[in-house]
């Protein structure tokens, strides 16, 4: 089943697989089926079509979704780089920007960078 563009795993109860959408938790789908009525035992492939164009209808109305989320997200990150905040600057470094350590902990952002001193001897080639 498709949803608001993204693949919804159809084994997976409809609470955990509406979490595949970018924008909607654990708490927002669970909202969304006490809001709409549905059962929440259902897996995703039992779900009728008149279900899944309610579940649509209900996300794009009452959230921000997929590419209008991720748009948002994004012109907010190039609000703060052209103001030249810390946050900016930090974004535009790829380093942490919520105020985490960098000595140690920072490879998520920086991409598993494992920069480590060696014992300062170069290997001699054996003859």
């Amino acid at each position: 089943m498709r949803l608001l563009g993204v693949t919804i795993p159809d084994e997976k109860r409809i609470e955990i697989a509406l979490t595949y959408v970018h924008g909607v938790g654990r708490t927002t789908a669970s909202k969304v089926i006490a809001a709409l009525g549905l059962d929440t035992d259902k897996k995703a492939k039992d779900i009728s079509p008149e279900e899944a164009s309610s579940i649509r209808e209900y996300l794009t109305k009452n959230y921000k979704v997929e590419g209008e989320l991720r748009k948002s997200v994004r012109s907010s990150i190039n609000r703060l780089k052209d103001i030249k905040s810390y946050r900016g600057d930090r974004h535009s470094r790829h380093l942490p920007v919520r105020g985490q350590r960098t000595k140690t902990n920072s490879r998520t952002v920086r991409g598993n960078v494992r920069k480590t001193a060696g014992s300062g001897r170069r290997k001699v080639d054996l003859k």
